[in-house]
């Protein structure tokens, strides 16, 4: 079965004189889709794009990692596990060569509450299967490593 995914992608950089120059442009990209608030986006400040917003890294890394925390909250009601909190701090490594690069890596810290001090170990393995699960991971060249952290909620 095919999923498509529609968006609309608008450069905002013509600063009135087009691509006449790599200095004479801006980077600015407006994202939208219908129904959704649009996402301002530009190039990492590296290349020259605005800091205040998304570059196509980010964009990368928040999508795996968006991905790997849905595909662990299936895996969790499957296993039996109940999450209560679910926070992650990904890092993604670009190696750029020359005018061209690539991702060597992006590493998932997520730190998983539950509320069985019983099932830390079954909800540690189960990143495992969460990442088999991801349609993002499963479509990049790069290994997708995991830091995962189980806790406990406090009682009451």
């Amino acid at each position: 079965m095919d999923h498509h995914y529609r968006l609309d992608v608008a450069w905002q950089g013509n600063r009135g004189s087009g691509t006449s120059g790599y200095r004479d442009y801006g980077r600015d990209v407006l994202l939208s889709a219908a129904g959704k608030p649009d996402l301002e986006a530009s190039a990492d400040p590296t290349f020259r794009g605005d800091a205040a917003r998304w570059n196509p890294e980010e964009l990368l890394v928040a999508a795996l990692s968006q991905c790997h925390l849905l595909s662990y909250l299936h895996s969790a009601v499957r296993h039996g596990i109940v999450v209560t909190e679910y926070v992650d701090e990904p890092v993604g490594t670009m190696s750029q060569v020359g005018q061209g690069g690539h991702f060597v890596e992006v590493v998932l810290r997520p730190r998983v509450t539950i509320t069985d001090a019983g099932l830390v170990g079954a909800a540690t393995q189960i990143h495992a299967e969460a990442s088999a699960n991801c349609f993002i991971a499963a479509s990049v060249n790069f290994p997708v490593r995991h830091e995962p952290t189980v806790v406990v909620a406090a009682a009451g």
